[in-house]
């Protein structure tokens, strides 16, 4: 069968760095093809040529027997191509309908048919196994629900080359579940797919071919089958990289946060201690009201009941800024809409919120940031040239340590983190495992959310689960195991 889409030689180059260097590969309709590759490995560059965003410097694209030497983004949409960015493009402010039809109102003499478009939308999610009011604003769905959305109006356009970039970051097991059986449904339905993922289960349960990157060369392709995930991550990284956890060699100190009947509109009577040197883990499916409730005890969602106490002192902070004055900072899910700043530089954005501690008379201390900043980017290992880079020009990794960064400068004693490693690459999850056992190892207290089972098991010294709002379970280390979890996680479902 020959190859419905084909990269030919493409080669793109930023200010004498190499993004892509003649990069070839292809894919078959009724395929999906795995993308992979280490953050800044050249795949978001690659896709964006795909989609008319980025102009190849020398190279073409192949589609359908016709050559093109670059596309525009109405061009590949026209040709059927469509991207699923892992930073969402959906409007909050709209409904789930109107977001899903964006651009492409459907009505008859310049009006529009509201109606005939719910019908429409509904059919479709419904058809994709969403469960899902499409009359609903999209402001009030969680990251997982606007992910499934953003595929849902890629699949109204009837793509026939869809590009999935790290779909399932913010999903969980039901809402993975969701979308492999939708990949399948279009695979087999002879749309051509290619599935971008840092997570190495995925790629051999819904790939049949994966495309290895690196520093901007395609490093090899394979058949699934013939290669082992020991293999791959190799050729991803050009090293053997360790699968197991960071050892936890100390000891965990007394209580430092204590929660005592935390309610808000989502959760209700939560209550759990987090101990100095501690990483308290927090599951649950999406849904289930864990965000709701580390935003809570952060002072950015309202609390309506309970107490909250750090070092045995009742705080109630009202917003964010007073949750970090008071030794709280937190790691948002969200890095881009919520944790950093991407037009703003490296040294900007860790200072962010200790300005007011550096600076005299409105005046900053220049010396004083440049000492701050050079000391955490060594510390936490981030990859720029010089601290005054946009933080919009580093990788996802990079970025998350930019935001770690900003909420260490701010001296916290309970570190919260919402999905650490949600869009990161392998050799950068390892690294950011090791920097948060470190920081426990130094007497922080963290507390972390996480929907990937091997994270949650591998780095918490405790669990608690919730289920719909409400904590239904408690696990110590030598409790631990999948299918308790699970069960604590449906428990009220």
């Amino acid at each position: 069968m020959k190859p419905l889409l084909s990269i030919r030689n493409v080669t793109k180059i930023y200010g004498g760095v190499t993004a892509l260097n003649s990069v070839s590969l292809e894919v078959k309709a009724g395929e999906v093809l795995s993308l992979v590759g280490e953050n800044g490995a050249g795949k978001s560059t690659l896709i964006k040529v795909l989609s008319g965003a980025v102009i190849p410097d020398e190279g073409t694209i192949e589609y359908e027997g016709r050559t093109y030497r670059q596309l525009t983004p109405a061009l590949s949409k026209s040709l059927g191509i469509s991207v699923v960015y892992q930073e969402l493009t959906l409007c909050s402010g709209l409904k789930v309908y109107e977001n899903i039809f964006l651009g492409a109102f459907e009505g008859k003499a310049g009006f529009v048919d509201r109606k005939a478009m719910i019908k429409k939308a509904q059919a479709l999610v419904d058809g994709l196994g969403l469960h899902l009011d499409v009359r609903q604003q999209m402001e009030g769905l969680s990251v997982a629900y606007m992910q499934l959305v953003e595929i849902a109006k890629a699949v109204s356009r009837k793509a026939r080359v869809l590009v999935l970039d790290e779909p399932t970051a913010p999903l969980t097991g039901p809402e993975t579940r969701i979308l492999f059986d939708l990949v399948k449904r279009l695979k087999e339905g002879g749309t051509a797919i290619i599935f971008i993922s840092h997570r190495m289960g995925e790629i051999f349960e819904i790939g049949d071919r994966v495309a290895v990157m690196r520093d901007g060369s395609l490093i090899n392709i394979h058949a699934v089958e013939e290669i082992t995930e020991e293999q791959l991550v190799k050729e991803m990284l050009g090293r053997v990289l360790s699968k197991t956890f960071p050892k936890r060699e100390f000891a965990i100190g007394e209580e430092i946060l204590r929660v005592e009947e935390l309610s808000n509109e989502k959760v209700d009577h939560i209550s759990f201690t987090l101990h100095r040197g501690e990483v308290l883990g927090l599951g649950g499916l999406v849904g289930a009201g864990r965000t709701e409730t580390v935003r809570t005890i952060f002072g950015a969602d309202p609390r309506l009941g309970g107490k909250v106490f750090l070092e045995g002192k009742e705080v109630n902070p009202q917003n964010p800024r007073e949750a970090v004055e008071l030794g709280i900072a937190m790691v948002p899910e969200d890095r881009k809409a919520h944790g950093v700043v991407l037009g703003l530089p490296v040294s900007n954005n860790i200072c962010l919120s200790v300005y007011r501690r550096i600076s005299k008379f409105w005046l900053v201390d220049r010396k004083k940031e440049e000492q701050l900043v050079d000391g955490m980017i060594s510390r936490l290992r981030i990859k720029t040239p010089h601290r005054k880079l946009l933080a919009g020009n580093l990788s996802g990794g990079n970025q998350q340590k930019v935001v770690l960064g900003k909420c260490l400068a701010s001296e916290s004693k309970v570190l919260i983190f919402d999905e650490p490693t949600r869009g990161i690459d392998v050799g950068a999850k390892q690294e950011f495992y090791k920097l948060i056992n470190d920081l426990a190892a130094n007497g922080l207290a963290i507390l972390m959310i996480s929907s990937e089972m091997d994270e949650l098991l591998g780095m918490s010294d405790r669990i608690i689960v919730l289920s719909e709002g409400m904590m239904t379970g408690e696990l110590a280390k030598e409790e631990f195991s999948q299918e308790r979890i699970f069960e604590y996680a449906t428990a009220n479902l």
